[in-house]
């Protein structure tokens, strides 16, 4: 990796090493070399989607004879501290909820704060909490204490969750105004990738350190702390922002002007002000609770819709099949939940991209008029016994749940401007820790209604994807009402160039003399993405070949 000299001195005084105004690029910087820097931090934080590869060996991590049980019959305040019994899988999944409402709270709360300080010292906090987390939480499995675990991994692991995500967006969004929803599609698509490569890396590293007496989960925590947390520093240390009112060599902005694309800035005090704040978190919370109810039952769901179609014995329903049968259906649902998590990160680049050239206001027209036809297809594809629809509808379902992500910054630009679309888009993602609640408690209470109700294993999804459709149609009115905002929103020309004076300041002390074109692939572009395309790309060939199965 190439990185660009520094900003220059302000006042006579060098800035911090983590400063704004030290990673204002200067002359021969290359934009491309930004988001790979991203993709570092993505990649890393990405694992919260994999963190389910720990919870059955750490439901199994008291391995002595006599202390084999799981905490069957504690309640939870009680299996947080005890140190007799293996915690309930139910118990460690909390996980989950703690690590995307912490995502969301804190990037609402600290949002500010990043646009202030900048995307360097952001990705490096990030990074400690991140890895800080999984260390203290490797802790709490070494003496088995829940609730430690739940601290580290959990809250100070999703406040680094919440930085890291947002860190990204507000300088992808300035160094690519001729392709917002690219750029941050490919940041965003590093989110949903972590888990291909930090799934299996944490199997690796499980079963190289577990003994006879040890599953191996607490050394596995540390190795991926050190790991994730030179991947993450380098990330955080490459990012570079630009100088005010840059543009790309030999770009200027469309002749045609788009209403839907604003060319002023909304203060961050004054966004959440407006209508068209909360009618875009409903968009992102509608889409997201209809995606991520799908995820989290991904695998049971395979398996009990199917069952013995799985293994070629079609008559064959979820409770007529054997242990054994069960166990090997379970390991090709595994190959399922793979495969839509493989298109969950297409879609953060396809979709993304696409909006570029569609708008971002059709592109969720897309999502939720498309989304609505599949989820009301789905029991029809489940009733036929066709695997390869029901895959099919479920891969473009997570596609756009994906999209829907990485489409979401790029909407905030166009309708509330670049100066501040890091922190709104940080109170924004308040949508997704609200739908990581939402979402899963549709999908699972509406399951076990039917189940007690005596529906069919093959059946029970049937009422849920109809809500779920119901959930895309309000989705789809939030997009339609959506209208540009009234000029009275906009900052004045000075209140913007007030804001920007400390940077032009500090850049100006460079010379003045930006010299930054478009950039493109040279030698050390090629090489950062090498950098973090390669473990991408053996995470993509695991997933492809666990997905294979499914239809073996």
């Amino acid at each position: 990796m190439t990185s660009v000299g520094n900003a220059g001195t302000l006042s006579g005084t060098k800035p911090g090493l983590l400063e704004r105004e030290r990673i204002i690029a200067t002359a021969g910087f290359n934009r491309w070399l930004v988001p790979p820097a991203a993709l570092c931090i993505h990649l890393c934080i990405g694992m919260a989607y994999g963190f389910s590869v720990f919870w059955l060996p750490l439901s199994q991590a008291i391995t002595t004879p006599a202390s084999k049980e799981v905490c069957d019959g504690m309640s939870l305040a009680t299996e947080l501290f005890t140190t007799t019994c293996n915690w309930k899988v139910a118990s460690l999944g909390w996980m989950y909820t703690l690590f995307f409402v912490l995502l969301g709270v804190s990037a609402a709360i600290w949002g500010g704060w990043l646009e202030r300080v900048g995307p360097r010292k952001a990705g490096f906090v990030s990074a400690m909490c991140w890895c800080g987390g999984l260390v203290l939480g490797s802790i709490g499995v070494y003496t088995h204490q829940l609730w430690l675990l739940w601290i580290g991994s959990g809250v100070i692991g999703g406040i680094g969750l919440g930085l890291g995500y947002i860190s990204p967006v507000s300088t992808l969004v300035k160094w690519f105004p001729d392709r917002r929803g690219m750029a941050t599609g490919m940041a965003i698509m590093g989110f949903g990738g972590g888990a291909m490569i930090g799934s299996p890396l944490a199997n690796l590293l499980m079963n190289y350190f577990k003994t006879p007496t040890d599953v191996g989960v607490w050394q596995t925590f540390l190795a991926m702390g050190v790991i994730y947390f030179v991947f993450m520093t380098i990330g955080a240390f490459s990012y570079r922002i630009t100088p005010p009112n840059w543009k790309p060599e030999g770009w200027t902005p469309p002749a045609t002007a788009n209403a839907m694309i604003t060319t002023g800035h909304v203060h961050l005090d004054n966004a959440h002000k407006t209508k068209q704040f909360w009618l875009i978190w409903g968009v992102l919370c509608l889409n997201v609770s209809a995606g991520i109810g799908v995820i989290g039952m991904a695998s049971p769901m395979l398996q009990e819709i199917f069952a013995g179609k799985l293994i070629g014995a079609p008559d064959l329903s979820f409770s007529q099949l054997s242990a054994a049968q069960k166990t090997t259906i379970a390991g090709i649902a595994a190959g399922f939940a793979g495969l839509i998590s493989l298109f969950n990160i297409a879609g953060r680049f396809f979709w993304a991209s696409l909006s570029d050239k569609i708008g971002r206001k059709n592109t969720y027209y897309t999502f939720f008029i498309l989304g609505i036809i599949m989820y009301a297809l789905v029991p029809t594809f489940a009733a036929m016994g066709s695997k390869v629809l029901f895959v099919a509808a479920f891969a473009v379902i997570l596609s756009m749940y994906g999209g829907g992500f990485a489409t979401i910054p790029a909407y905030l630009a166009d309708i509330f401007g670049t100066q501040f679309v890091g922190a709104i888009h940080g109170r924004l993602l308040t949508a997704w820790a609200t739908a990581g609640i939402v979402g899963p408690v549709v999908v699972n209470y509406i399951r076990e209604f039917q189940i007690a109700a005596g529906v069919p294993r093959a059946q029970v999804y049937d009422f849920t994807m109809y809500i779920l459709a119901g959930m895309l149609v309000l989705g789809l009115i939030c997009n339609m009402l959506v209208r540009p905002l009234a000029p009275h929103w906009f900052m004045k020309p000075e209140e913007v160039a007030a804001l920007q004076a400390k940077g032009a300041a500090a850049a100006s002390a460079s010379g003045g003399s930006y010299g930054i074109g478009k950039g493109g692939f040279d030698g050390s572009a090629i090489a950062f993405w090498a950098f973090v395309g390669i473990p991408l790309c053996w995470g993509v060939w695991l997933t492809l070949q666990s997905a294979v199965r499914i239809f073996q």
